[in-house]
């Protein structure tokens, strides 16, 4: 099996996992933030939607650099709109992920910014820190802020506190 598909059925799995929690986002408490230091509610809940779209960048691509881009955060402000951007990615995804030599995983990502260069390293590694533990970071935040707006959370590695069934 190539790597491309290993790392795919964990990206299938983890995100039935996410799509349950963007489900229960209450978007009419979209600009709550536990700190003023911290993203809003909305924002956090479309950063980890876009997440799944960074398998293009980092496996397509062999630079990232923040001054050729022109990225604008999309404004998602309904719960549809976060699950169809959700789906659309994780769609695109597995495209990616089951298209994607196993040679390409070898090969060197940078990120940088103009002539700062941030790092550079295999785009095995870029992968998995990146586009998995990266969203599983910015995922576990969405908990705590849903956590704190006391709403239900779905299990997603099996019950939650909230489940009847606890």
């Amino acid at each position: 099996m190539s790597i491309g598909k290993i790392l795919l059925a964990e990206v299938l799995q983890e995100s039935a996992s996410t799509r349950k929690l963007l489900e229960v986002v209450p978007f009419d408490k979209a600009d709550f933030k536990p700190h003023e230091k911290s993203m809003t509610l909305k924002r956090l809940a479309t950063h980890v939607t876009e997440i799944t779209g960074w398998w293009k960048e980092c496996l397509l691509q062999d630079v990232l650099d923040f001054a050729a881009g022109d990225f604008t955060p999309k404004v998602i402000n309904n719960t549809d709109d976060l699950l169809a951007m959700h789906d659309d990615l994780v769609a695109k995804a597995t495209k990616i992920l089951s298209e994607v030599a196993d040679e390409e995983f070898a090969k060197p990502w940078t990120m940088k910014n103009g002539e700062q260069i941030y790092f550079t390293m295999p785009k095995a590694a870029v992968t998995r820190s990146w586009c998995l533990n990266h969203l599983y970071h910015h995922r576990g935040q969405l908990t705590v802020y849903l956590r704190l707006l006391d709403v239900k959370l779905p299990g997603m590695y099996g019950p939650t506190a909230d489940d009847q069934t606890m």
